[in-house]
């Protein structure tokens, strides 16, 4: 670049510059228009092949109208429900029929056993979208003609009202807090003006390419996106970007201050960071695409559109940035001045005394880390991946969480959500006596053709019939996981019945299932891919397998820690069953990214100055801007806390605290110390490993850096 015409220097960042603008100008929309292509419909994201996907899938032949039940309970005011309540209450309802997004007839009032609540059922149009909250509101209005009673909408058409609600800040509210987030901590830590600002511009525009791209393949139906995986996307673009970019802008500061040329400046900085960035790219793209392994379609989804995003991210460090700043130079950095990074003499302060910590003592600073990490590591075990309960779904008072409680207080705990059965026409009569028989089922009837269960002759379609069944107790509780296990159980055993048991439960139980099963293949496969990236990158053996070591040690002290935070702290009783295995891709992917900056730039100081000095001078150059990167990226991902959903909250926690204590404490004295305690054999096999820790010179010469 520097023997190259000085038209030409100036041409291909510019050139870059505005094929960047043009991105962003035409594809930046595509950010907030992922809603349209997105399903909050939770019913397809169950596992392919669990029983639960396959009632789903038959049962929609019972339903002469799909509609989305809304489940009105009344609770009396005063000492228990009257008869002029339960004729106004039907009345009430009844009126609604012919109602905009009303389907049917609403059924009658029904008196609870305690005589002290009412509940009748209004089924709705399934696609009102952004009328489905006035369409409750004129339910609500009409319910509450009951005199001496006060009315809640529970049921699925009032769940699907508040996730919707809570999900209406990823657009808006989610990528302001987060872009507010970085631009802060950018601003404080750089004590710089436009810098910052370049970062944000360049996540902005790779947030808008991910966004257009995965729009396109949604439109087409190639990759499912939901809530979560749309808010999931955009925090993991803006984190991974942002990193990125602090990595080469740190590069392209010292290189400036070396050689003066501001574009062979940004020349040598894409090349010396490209094999940190990439390799780390592609731990996270690749850890990503594991998912694809899953049974759960959300995690499915969740695969293809991260990498993508990850992708974009890498795109616009690579190009965007060093275009930027080529033509920028010093001035990016204003009112400070590039430096030359030299450990030796011009290292920050307090990466010095770090690295003069870790030198002194090596083994002493390993064992007393690893030791407070693995007494952490002791309480993951206790972590709850059953589910989140009904009433912990949404970290605030969603009225469809007190409606369903109040619901649950009066009628038995599974009215609204019963267990479906599909089964053999032939074997009605059996199959609904074993379901009464079953311990845990309060009721079981076949469905009519009027639509409800035991309203007259059973509803054949194809010759099958359905059944439900009423739980005793709560659809979301462990006691009623355990009566659909013995419902199947006992069902399957009815001779020619091919019974098969759904419902709200049975999904709850396979999704479970499922995660646990996921967690036991992909685990493996995501640190098996990590460990083969580290020694293609690394040159070694050794090494690779006590980062990954780390890695996952920094993983379980996370999970200990969340234990005692979500159970003591926030209240949480468990976690969804994704929580622990999203936890384990973000972290142990994005974690390893900081051991990759490290350790390839210590790798880089080795060759020169022996392992030791490579070690020290690799702690204190890049202690900094790793830390810097750390924080960014554990900010972003506590943005996703604004969701009130109980799922991104703690998503949130972990990736948030381990990132941090990843950056703190593994990357900064677990990982430095190992290596200076091994020395020169931690490079193992490679011809680092038989050289003298004291060697230097200009041995970079004889083995390339990745």
């Amino acid at each position: 670049m520097k023997n190259a015409p000085r038209w030409a220097r100036w041409l291909v960042p510019l050139a870059l510059l505005v094929v960047w603008l043009g991105v962003g100008g035409t594809l930046g929309p595509y950010a907030g228009k992922l809603g349209e292509v997105a399903t909050n419909d939770q019913a397809s994201f169950l596992p392919q092949s669990a029983e639960s996907t396959q009632v789903l899938e038959e049962r929609e032949a019972f339903d002469q109208s799909e509609t989305l039940p809304a489940v009105v309970v009344w609770t009396a005011d005063g000492s228990g429900i009257e008869d002029g309540q339960r004729q106004a209450a039907t009345e009430a309802v009844g009126a609604l029929a012919g109602a905009t997004g009303v389907v049917g007839r609403p059924s009658p009032a029904l008196v609870s056993e305690d005589g002290k609540a009412m509940q009748a059922v209004v089924q709705l149009e399934p696609d009102l979208g952004e009328e489905l909250p006035a369409v409750l509101d004129e339910v609500r209005e009409a319910a509450g003609d009951v005199p001496a009673a006060t009315a809640r909408i529970a049921g699925p058409a009032a769940s699907q009202a508040d996730l919707s609600d809570a999900f209406a800040g990823v657009d808006g509210l989610l990528l302001g807090v987060a872009l507010g987030a970085v631009l802060l901590i950018l601003l404080l830590v750089y004590r710089s003006v436009l810098l910052p600002f370049v970062i944000i511009l360049g996540s902005v525009f790779a947030l808008g390419l991910a966004c257009a791209v995965v729009y396109a393949l949604a439109d087409r139906d190639v990759v499912r996106v939901d809530g979560q995986v749309q808010g999931i996307l955009s925090i993991l673009v803006i984190g991974a970007a942002t990193d990125y970019a602090l990595l080469l802008s740190a590069r392209f500061r010292e290189e400036l201050a070396l050689r003066g040329d501001r574009a062979a400046a940004a020349v040598t900085a894409v090349r010396r960071s490209f094999g940190a960035i990439t390799a780390s790219a592609a731990t996270v793209a690749l850890a990503l695409l594991a998912l694809l392994a899953s049974d759960l379609t959300n995690n499915r989804a969740l695969g293809p559109v991260g990498a993508i995003g990850i992708v974009c991210a890498v795109l616009s460090t690579l190009t965007f940035l060093p275009a930027v700043l080529a033509l920028l130079g010093r001035a990016a950095y204003w009112p400070s001045r590039p430096k030359a990074a030299d450990a030796a003499v011009e290292g920050h302060g307090v990466w010095r005394r770090v690295a003069a910590t870790v030198d002194r003592r090596p083994r002493r600073v390993w064992l007393l880390t690893a030791l407070v990490l693995a007494v952490f590591a002791a309480f993951s075990p206790s972590l709850s991946a059953k589910g989140v309960p009904l009433d912990e779904i949404f970290v605030n008072d969603a009225p469809s969480v007190a409606a369903q409680k109040t619901l649950g207080e009066h009628f038995p705990g599974g009215s609204g959500n019963p267990a479906v059965i599909i089964a053999d026409a032939g074997r009605t009569a059996e199959v609904t006596a074993a379901a009464k028989d079953t311990e845990g089922v309060a009721s079981a009837d076949a469905v009519s053709a009027s639509g409800r269960p035991g309203g007259g002759e059973p509803l054949v379609v194809d010759g099958r019939v359905r059944v439900d069944a009423t739980l005793q107790d709560a659809a979301d509780s462990d006691a009623a996981k355990r009566t659909v296990e013995r419902l199947r159980e006992n069902l399957h055993a009815v001779p020619g019945a091919d019974a098969l048991v759904g419902g709200y439960t049975a999904q709850q139980y396979d999704t479970q299932q499922t995660a646990a099963e996921d967690r036991a293949l992909i685990v493996p496969v995501v640190l098996g891919i990590i460990l083969l990236i580290l020694v293609l990158l690394l040159r070694s053996l050794l090494v690779p397998v006590l980062l990954v070591a780390t890695v996952a040690l920094n993983f379980l002290a996370t999970l200990g820690v969340s234990t005692l935070v979500f159970e003591h702290l926030l209240g949480f009783s468990g976690t969804d069953a994704s929580v622990p295995l999203y936890g384990f891709v973000f972290l142990v992917a994005l974690g390893v990214d900081y051991n990759i900056f490290l350790m390839s730039r210590v790798r880089e100081e080795a060759l020169v100055h022996g392992t030791r000095q490579g070690v020290l001078r690799g702690l204190t150059t890049t202690g900094g801007v790793i830390t810097s990167a750390g924080v960014v990226l554990a900010a972003t991902f506590a943005a996703l806390m604004v969701i009130p959903l109980a799922f991104l909250v703690q998503i949130a926690f972990i990736v948030a605290f381990g990132v941090l204590l990843d950056t703190l404490v593994v990357r900064s004295l677990l990982v430095p110390a190992l290596v200076l305690d091994i020395g020169p054999p931690a490079w193992w096999p490679s011809a680092l490993s038989r050289r003298d820790s004291t060697t230097t010179g200009p041995a970079a010469e004889t083995e390339p850096v990745g």
